[in-house]
């Protein structure tokens, strides 16, 4: 694992398919760490432990669940969230604790985003962290491409077009100053954006899903 923010850890890099790259991260907070997304490396068990465990896992969508789902809850304690038309899949691996529907408030310092078109239940989950930084985590809904691009996670045959670029629009609305995506292609899934920089990769973003 490797430190990237004063409160944010990423975990080793997965491989799930060619061309394709995860992380998982960290967050380390007073009122309990929170894992985004979902990591398989067992090279992040023992710093997870020294940071002070996991109290609480959220994934994006369905595409993150998997066997160490259990795992995590089994060595760290840790509650499971996902959006409530996921449920089904990540039940498979483990039963969710907190099941989400609407965009809102979910715990303290952190709001979820519904933004279906990945998939039904695909949501963004909206942080603020130290320094008083937002974090903006997008799941696939909004990914890392090779060059740099942010591209929309548009799978033909799998994906919804209309609710994807819908879910690009309400993302426009928004002011992050680093943006962290589950699935990426290239050498990072996070950026550091500058002064007005967002809606401009959300604009070509949008130009390129049609």
């Amino acid at each position: 694992m490797q430190q990237i923010l004063p409160d944010l850890w990423e975990t080793e890099v997965e491989r799930p398919a060619p061309g394709l790259n995860t992380h998982a991260y960290l967050l380390t907070r007073p009122q309990g760490n929170i894992l985004f997304y979902n990591t398989s490396k067992d090279s992040a068990w023992p710093v997870i432990q020294e940071l002070g465990g996991i109290s609480l896992q959220l994934l994006s969508h369905q595409d993150e669940v998997g066997q160490p789902l259990q795992l995590i809850r089994e060595r760290f304690g840790a509650k499971l969230g996902i959006h409530e038309l996921e449920r089904d899949a990540a039940a498979k691996f483990c039963e969710p604790d907190l099941l989400f529907s609407e965009s809102g408030p979910l715990i303290e310092g952190v709001d979820i985003i519904h933004t279906p078109g990945h998939t039904p239940g695909s949501t963004c989950f909206q942080v603020t962290g130290q320094d008083g930084l937002v974090y903006l985590f997008t799941g696939d809904t909004l990914y890392r491409a090779e060059g740099g691009d942010w591209r929309a996670g548009m799978i033909d045959g799998y994906s919804n077009r209309p609710q994807l670029q819908s879910s690009l629009h309400k993302l426009r609305t928004l002011a992050p100053d680093v943006v962290i995506s589950s699935a990426f292609s290239g050498d990072a899934s996070h950026q550091h954006l500058k002064d007005n920089e967002w809606q401009q990769l959300l604009d070509d973003a949008l130009a390129e899903l049609g």
